[in-house]
């Protein structure tokens, strides 16, 4: 498909730079492609009253790390220029790929030093080197320091990765280290928060608990490249960035035997989704996963698995955008997003959410 038919206009008043509080009382637009009345305007602390009892909701439970680092290009004539990079992939106790502003500014066995008491590189401060470089200035990094001793030098050094439509308006704060984490999040490793689990607070997960709808959770580390424009003029040519997830077998055996019951099973978040269906079979049956995935949903994909999807409002063009036209079907969707805009719902990470059901 053509990716200007999944391109809209979004003024920027629409853009959310802060969450509301409480989490929970963020708007909530019901999709409901295949009954007489397709939109319905809510607010998450209704969510209980909208699904039905034994609903199962599948979160992710990935922790977002402080993954923008900030450092200087060393090592290679008299100029030392700042270096921005972003973790988007580990592949290593000792290696990530990222994306680096300026990469031209990299070759292959630069050092950059992330020092943040120094402009000169110590012993003790984390630097890495250039091992190779992609397209699209993604950059391939070895860092001085592997396993738990990097994840720590990473959290002093680092600060949150907010998108870059937030992080072009405002820098960040102290409250975005609150604000951009799920409740729930336990395995660290996402460098982007999967967003739709941030409207959840302990209130809303005892009152869903009561209506005896449950939570269960996978992992799927968010990388940055959702946030990456698609670049290519048809979706045919666009390639999705790789994220890691974890699904358990015992977690897969759950989810199949409530689903053989007739137990819908409503994904949290595009990156629930996402592991959810790469880890499905033809016929729909859910097996243990514990690998990288670039699955890439358009129209025309047949789900395997979900039966609902809770998600935020996206960017035109997006790959996510896409991937709930394919969902809830593109005509409805772009209706859906003309009645959020003009009806002030706010988008993106830290805005308001749709739930969806399917064509």
């Amino acid at each position: 498909m053509r990716v200007d038919d999944f391109d809209f206009e979004l003024p920027t008043e629409n853009i959310a730079l802060r969450p509301v509080s409480p989490r929970d009382a963020a708007r909530l637009l019901m999709v409901t492609p295949n009954s007489d009345q397709l939109l319905s305007d809510h607010v998450i602390s209704e969510l209980p009253d909208l699904l039905k009892e034994g609903d199962i909701l599948v979160c992710n439970d990935t922790k977002v790390i402080p993954a923008r680092l900030r450092g200087k290009r060393t090592g290679r004539g008299t100029t030392t220029p700042v270096i921005e990079v972003t973790l988007h992939q580990k592949i290593s106790p000792s290696g990530w790929k990222v994306f680096a502003k300026p990469g031209r500014k990299l070759n292959v066995d630069d050092t950059i030093c992330f020092s943040s008491t120094s402009d000169v590189c110590m012993a003790d401060n984390l630097q890495a080197n250039v091992i190779a470089k992609g397209e699209g200035g993604e950059i391939e990094l070895a860092f001085n320091l592997t396993g738990p001793f990097l994840d720590a030098a990473i959290a002093s050094n680092g600060e949150m990765p907010l998108p870059p439509y937030i992080a072009s308006k405002r820098p960040c704060d102290d409250r975005d280290l609150k604000d951009y984490q799920t409740i729930y999040a336990e395995h660290t490793g996402a460098v982007a928060a999967p967003t739709a689990g941030l409207h959840f607070t302990p209130d809303l997960v005892s009152r869903l608990s009561a209506k005896g709808i449950s939570l269960q959770y996978l992992t799927l580390h968010v990388g940055a490249g959702t946030f990456l424009p698609v670049k290519a003029d048809d979706t045919n040519e666009h390639k999705m960035h790789a994220e890691n997830g974890v699904l358990s077998a015992e977690l897969a055996e759950q989810l199949n035997e409530a689903k053989a019951k007739g137990r819908r099973i409503i994904a949290v978040g595009t990156t629930a989704l996402r592991l959810l269906e790469s880890a499905s079979d033809e016929n729909g049956k859910l097996s243990a996963f514990s690998d990288s995935t670039e699955i890439f949903i358009t129209p025309g994909y047949k789900f395997r698995y979900i039966d609902g999807l809770l998600t935020n409002f996206h960017l035109p063009r997006s790959t996510l955008f896409m991937l709930v036209s394919a969902f809830s079907g593109l005509e409805e969707m772009r209706a859906t997003y003309a009645h959020a805009i003009d009806n002030g719902y706010r988008f993106y990470s830290y805005g308001d959410a749709s739930l969806l059901f399917p064509k």
